[in-house]
């Protein structure tokens, strides 16, 4: 039985991992607003190390579409705007010899649609994290009912393990709802 609580315990852990997970991916997605989430993630050349962006730089939100990215050192600004531009995020930065303006433009239709489904396949990646949490608290069980432990009690274990699942499920579940729905207002 204690075998048991310690799976449901790493089961929970698991879960809360692939939330956040899923969350952290959610907010990397645009929507059409500016957001430092864009280039949080970056890592730019620092002394030949790579350096996450926010070290090397002040990264700020000039307006509800503009976000600027305003480096320590001058020289690094050719590294900054040649590290967005290997991201792939979509936006041409603007460098004026200072700092580096990325203009966030609106979304087309096209583009949300494509957001939409980013957002929906980092939720069932979530989705398979939870399930391999379930499959691992199941076999704990199995093996639990072979070595003695009373078989209603197991089922009334796995019943407990599947309940968990289809409660964190609806959360991520909910969790894109209410992602899709920002990124699809216009």
């Amino acid at each position: 039985m204690e075998e048991i609580e310690k799976a449901f315990k790493e089961a929970n852990d698991h879960i809360d991992k692939a939330m956040e997970h899923l969350k952290h991916e959610l907010v990397k997605l645009r929507t059409g607003k500016a957001s430092t989430s864009l280039v949080s993630d970056l890592m730019v050349e620092y002394y030949g190390a790579p350096t996450p962006l926010t070290q090397v730089a002040n990264v700020q939100i000039a307006d509800a579409r503009t976000i600027v990215i305003q480096p320590w050192e001058k020289n690094m600004l050719s590294t900054i705007e040649r590290a967005i531009i290997n991201a792939n995020i979509g936006i041409t930065p603007a460098n004026d010899g200072e700092q580096i303006r990325l203009s966030v433009p609106p979304l087309t239709e096209e583009r949300r649609v494509e957001m939409v489904k980013k957002a929906k396949h980092a939720g069932e990646e979530s989705k398979v994290g939870i399930r391999n949490a379930r499959h691992k608290v199941l076999d704990q069980i199995k093996k639990s009912v072979k070595e003695g432990l009373p078989e209603d009690i197991g089922k009334r274990k796995e019943t407990e393990a599947q309940d968990l699942v289809n409660k964190s499920i609806a959360q991520v579940d909910e969790v894109l709802k209410h992602k899709e729905a920002e990124i699809m207002t216009v």
